[in-house]
């Protein structure tokens, strides 16, 4: 108590040099809550590109292991030209069961996929540039499906119907490639229905909720009727610019893989083509989940491949700030100290003759650098307070100017994926809703931060307290040291 007294009246004696002091304390600690909210802010801008931009791991043929059976130098290069062919089509082709054994790993933390098949159509026409040869038979123009390794050529149908595990799968949708223009994609994804191109639908009069009817190709006994629960259009610069009456997903008809599975496990000669997606939970995991892929009897002719260039490019800018942030807050915490120790070790041989005059009566070398630090920490905690505040109201601002272009594009995108899958895409079948914090295919939501409480909050308080007993501390060592060594009565002649 005794000390605590001596220092506030030393502190009232003194009072210019005391704000003097408190002044920059006040800029250090305003720096230091400013930048501390922006590399907060800089944290969760990163936090939201990495849930926007998830690790995506899809198969793709290995062409390096493919290649490297190919001997240039042999004499019959014809033969070993063929060996790699054959080689390419002995590729298994992926199955369901392959794709959930894969996916049920603890370094995936979601996956999906799409399978395709060929079939023809009894009721519908297809949308073609070429004169058909008679009015009942309509000539066959569809391509392979897309898909990220080559397989054997589907069979020669005219309709290709592609069954999409969930809405992260629609990409096509996602991206806005695909924008539904009548009804909506169905959340049903057991159901039969389908959404079919805004091309066909005019060419055979369909409008939704009309029914067409497939026929598989090895066996036209076997029919399958899907429900037409919505219309899209394909955007122009996702046609690749081709010279075409129609476009190249004109004769493409979407439904869920439930109903693609249901017609392959009836008939198991229909080439289907799968193409799985796996959410990888960190870059960490992407080595280990190779490894895992290959135990479990993964061909060495498929290989996983990645989006992790593109997710570290995304996250490179932003990363820089918080680097900016942390390296300023260092050199502002160094100058500060180095300032707030010259000026104390000025204070130490102002009073000097005040602490000879303690020391002649009895006051202990520690009792009296303990006062001096009081003193300080005092004055630190006052002014670090008030810088806090400050610094606390700018941050609110410059945070949120830092989020306003992510929050804006994000919600923008949550607003143009629910309008390209006809206002029906929305988690937990919350139509018109989306959860906050909630995913789809890496579109976060991401809530604004408006308030002091998200920027500079109990952990960032902490922070700030810490530095400014640091900074007492450092800046103390001018009068700790020059207390040991000063000697009462040498003081004391020299002042008379």
């Amino acid at each position: 108590m005794y000390i605590l007294k001596n220092a506030y009246l030393s502190i009232i004696r003194n009072k210019g040099r005391n704000i003097l002091i408190g002044i920059i304390i006040l800029v250090i600690a305003c720096a230091s809550s400013v930048t501390i909210a922006i590399k907060n802010s800089a944290n969760s801008l990163i936090q939201s590109y990495e849930q926007q931009y998830e690790i995506k791991g899809t198969l793709q043929i290995n062409r390096d292991s493919l290649i490297n059976n190919f001997d240039p130098n042999s004499q019959d290069k014809t033969e070993s030209k063929k060996e790699m062919i054959e080689q390419f089509n002995n590729i298994e082709n992926l199955t369901i069961e392959d794709i959930e054994d894969y996916g049920n790993s603890e370094y995936v933390k979601n996956y999906y996929y799409t399978n395709s098949i060929g079939l023809n159509s009894s009721n519908i026409e297809t949308a073609t540039s070429t004169q058909p040869e008679n009015s009942n038979q309509q000539p066959n123009n569809i391509k392979k499906p897309d898909n990220n390794f080559e397989q054997n050529q589907v069979n020669s149908t005219d309709f290709t119907l592609t069954g999409y595990s969930s809405y992260e799968a629609m990409e096509d949708f996602i991206n806005g490639s695909y924008t539904i223009t009548d009804g909506e994609v169905s959340n049903d994804f057991k159901s039969n229905n389908c959404v079919i191109n805004s091309e066909l639908a005019t060419l055979n009069n369909l409008k939704v909720g009309d029914t067409i009817t497939l026929i598989n190709p090895n066996d036209e006994t076997k029919t399958y009727d899907l429900t037409i629960s919505g219309i899209f259009t394909e955007n122009e610069n996702s046609s690749d610019n081709r010279m075409d009456m129609f476009s190249k997903s004109a004769n493409t008809i979407i439904t869920n893989t439930n109903f693609v599975n249901t017609i392959t496990a009836e008939d198991s000669t229909l080439i289907n083509n799968l193409n799985p997606t796996f959410i990888i939970k960190d870059k960490d995991s992407i080595e280990k989940f190779e490894t895992e892929l290959k135990s479990k009897g993964l061909s060495e002719y498929l290989t996983l491949s990645t989006n992790l260039e593109q997710v570290e490019s995304a996250t490179d800018s932003i990363s820089n700030v918080a680097t900016f942030a942390t390296t300023f807050l260092i050199i502002t915490l160094v100058i500060g100290s180095i300032v707030l120790f010259i000026l104390n070790m000025i204070n130490v041989r102002e009073r000097k003759y005040e602490i000879g005059v303690l020391r002649t009566i009895g006051m202990k070398k520690s009792t009296l650098t303990l006062q001096f630090i009081t003193e300080l920490l005092i004055v630190t905690i006052i002014f670090l307070i008030i810088g806090t505040g400050i610094g606390a109201l700018i941050s609110v601002p410059t945070a949120n100017m830092l989020l306003e272009n992510e929050i804006n594009s994000s919600q923008e995108a949550i607003q143009n994926v629910n309008e390209n899958f006809g206002g029906n895409m929305m988690p937990g079948n919350n139509k018109g809703r989306f959860e906050k914090n909630e995913i789809i295919n890496g579109i976060a939501n991401v809530e604004q931060i408006d308030s002091i409480n998200a920027i500079v909050d109990f952990k960032v308080l902490f922070e700030l307290l810490g530095i400014g007993i640091a900074l007492t501390l450092i800046s103390s060592l001018a009068s700790m040291i020059s207390i040991q060594r000063f000697s009462p009565l040498t003081i004391l002649k020299e002042r008379s």
